[in-house]
């Protein structure tokens, strides 16, 4: 193994006949049960080793007082840096794609926004090429599945009850990952089955659905439950609604928007204490104005207006997305946490390993075997590079 080896985990994998591995070294590396001094060896687009400690050898990679981490995993985001993936135009998925990359956000699905059938189609159709160069880890359909009463940024005149057949014609693409529904429109467990039958991940969301129907939901595949608290029924102490059965099921990874708009801090507590961070997956659910000055942008086919960074709607005034970023995420669970060694393995399982784990990738987590996804912080956790499959980008 070209002299590494792996004092926490064993050795775990050896590297090629005539190559050697990269060593990166730190004075804080988030690795499976350790956080503090260590290294990672990667070698072509795996981590071969890590070790707690200095490495065996000199590192290739001498990062000082940084914070190496995994490459964070976003399951719900429909854009940012100007870019949205909703347009149907390829070059400007890449642009937005770019963008989050810069941020640390190595895995991401792309998420689309209620829209007609003809429509719905072209925007999968034109993001199938990212995904099938893996690029993107696949679409999610929020909507048009969707609850008017809870219709957030959708556009209601183009909500409608799931077709069967046009969802069997999307799901044949093999490029829809995730699917949010309200389970209350008609047809929508059916639906959901469908979905599950197909290999992707049926989530729960924009849904005025009460406890027991989102209970049939989850029975029926559902897996996800979409933002967490926003645009679905409140917690009632007679009513418990969504939140309390998504909550409540093992079976259900929660997308929680930890910009500290949507959700307050405080929650993220109550949900942490409920799901754990193994259940729970921070999500930027970022619209194009994401690192972009305030002004008026467009989501889908509403206008948005953008003022000291809050993304609402021009006419209804309801929240729009976000204009976060996968490191802001990550600096926000740090900061909200009991002590900073906690906020980092807790960030770690919310931005990385819990969605990695929901999508069955082998990223999220610094180990051997693994896909060299890294991103290197500062120490006030800014990004200062990341590492797609064992290369900076």
């Amino acid at each position: 193994m070209n002299g590494l080896h792996d004092p926490g985990h064993g050795e775990r994998r050896r590297t090629a006949p005539g190559e050697r591995a990269i060593v990166l070294a730190a004075e804080t590396v988030v690795l499976p049960g350790h956080c503090g001094p260590g290294w990672v060896g990667v070698e072509g687009e795996r981590i071969v080793a890590t070790g707690i400690g200095r490495p065996p050898r000199p590192a290739e990679h001498e990062l000082g007082a940084a914070v190496v981490v995994p490459g964070f995993v976003d399951l719900h985001v429909h854009g940012g840096g100007g870019a949205a993936y909703t347009t149907g135009d390829p070059a400007e998925a890449r642009r937005a794609l770019r963008f989050h990359r810069a941020h640390g956000t190595t895995t991401t699905l792309a998420s689309l926004v209620t829209a007609g059938p003809a429509e719905l189609r072209r925007a999968v159709d034109a993001l199938a090429e990212l995904v099938a160069d893996g690029e993107l880890a696949g679409v999610h359909l929020e909507g048009p599945w969707l609850a008017e009463a809870r219709c957030g940024a959708h556009d209601p005149a183009l909500l409608r009850d799931p077709d069967p057949a046009e969802l069997d014609a999307l799901l044949a693409t093999g490029v829809v990952r995730m699917v949010t529904l309200a389970p209350e429109r008609r047809g929508a467990l059916d639906a959901i089955r469908r979905v599950a039958g197909a290999g992707a991940l049926a989530a729960v969301g924009h849904t005025d659905a009460g406890y027991e129907l989102v209970g049939s939901a989850i029975e029926a595949g559902v897996r996800v439950g979409t933002h967490l608290f926003n645009a679905m029924a409140p917690l009632h102490h007679r009513e418990p609604g969504p939140a309390a059965a998504l909550l409540g099921d093992p079976r259900v990874t929660v997308e929680l928007v930890t910009d500290g708009l949507h959700v307050h801090p405080a929650l993220w507590d109550l949900v942490l204490a409920s799901a754990g961070p193994t259940r729970v997956a921070a999500v930027t659910d970022a619209m194009v104005a994401a690192g972009m000055p305030d002004g008026r942008y467009r989501l889908g086919g509403l206008d948005v207006r953008v003022r000291e960074g809050v993304a609402r709607l021009e006419r209804r005034g309801s929240i729009a997305g976000s204009t976060a970023t996968g490191d802001t995420l990550f600096r926000a669970i740090v900061a909200a946490a009991p002590d900073r060694r906690s906020g980092l393995v807790r960030a770690v399982a919310m931005t990385a390993g819990t969605p990695a784990a929901t999508l069955g990738l082998d990223v999220g987590v610094l180990e051997p075997g693994r896909r060299a996804d890294l991103v290197v912080l500062s120490p006030e956790l800014t990004v200062r590079e990341v590492w797609r499959g064992g290369a900076p980008v």
